[in-house]
């Protein structure tokens, strides 16, 4: 819990995999109602949890209105990220997707869910895996989850974090390169996207 007590995030221990394992609610004051929450599964990669947390301990995270539905305008500041990173974007009923080239990562915002504050429905859904509705893991967040929060985990999911998948490791020692072997380029910047280490 937050010291002012208006953040709260609850571990839930030994929960399955595709399970919800962390909680995390936004209240006004420590006894107002729930202006949002998230959730994670369990197999959420902790780079993706700790990028979470560093966003909340710093102070953001409560550019939120609540009460107000959910406008372009936030949705816009949310995905920013993907589109910068040229991630797909598609509409389906009531579900707007960006997926990237591999489709192994992706947001979902379910419109349906934005119009409903009460509803238990997931508005957004920040997952990789095999697909939205299969993914190795997942974030689900209410309505007003801040778009300041959403952005930071959407650059996160852009740059590859938690969309790697590790295979089995091989007893084989590792050979060294052959002589001739030509280094990888420098990871492409541009005016839209700031330089980021590489993980």
């Amino acid at each position: 819990m937050h010291e002012s007590q208006t953040l709260r995030i609850e571990p839930l221990h030994e929960a399955p995999a595709h399970e919800t394992a962390w909680t995390i609610a936004a209240y006004e004051t420590p006894v107002s109602d729930r202006m949002w929450h998230l959730t994670a599964t369990g197999a959420t990669p902790a780079p993706v949890l700790q990028e979470l947390l560093n966003h909340l301990a710093d102070g953001d995270g409560w550019d939120t209105a609540v009460g107000l539905a959910v406008d372009e305008k936030s949705v816009t500041a949310a995905t920013k990220p993907l589109v910068e990173a040229g991630w797909k974007h598609t509409v389906d009923g009531r579900f707007i997707r960006w997926t990237n080239p591999s489709q192994d990562a992706g947001v979902q915002f379910d419109v349906f869910a934005a119009q409903k504050p009460s509803s238990a429905l997931a508005t957004w859904t920040i997952w990789a895996g095999p697909s939205v509705d299969q993914p190795t893991w997942a974030l689900h967040a209410s309505p007003h989850t801040p778009a300041s929060t959403l952005a930071d985990l959407a650059t996160e999911l852009a740059h590859g974090t938690g969309t790697r998948h590790h295979g089995p490791r091989s007893s084989a020692p590792r050979q060294p390169p052959p002589a001739n072997a030509k280094l990888p380029a420098a990871a492409p910047t541009g005016p839209g996207l700031p330089a980021r280490r590489l993980r």
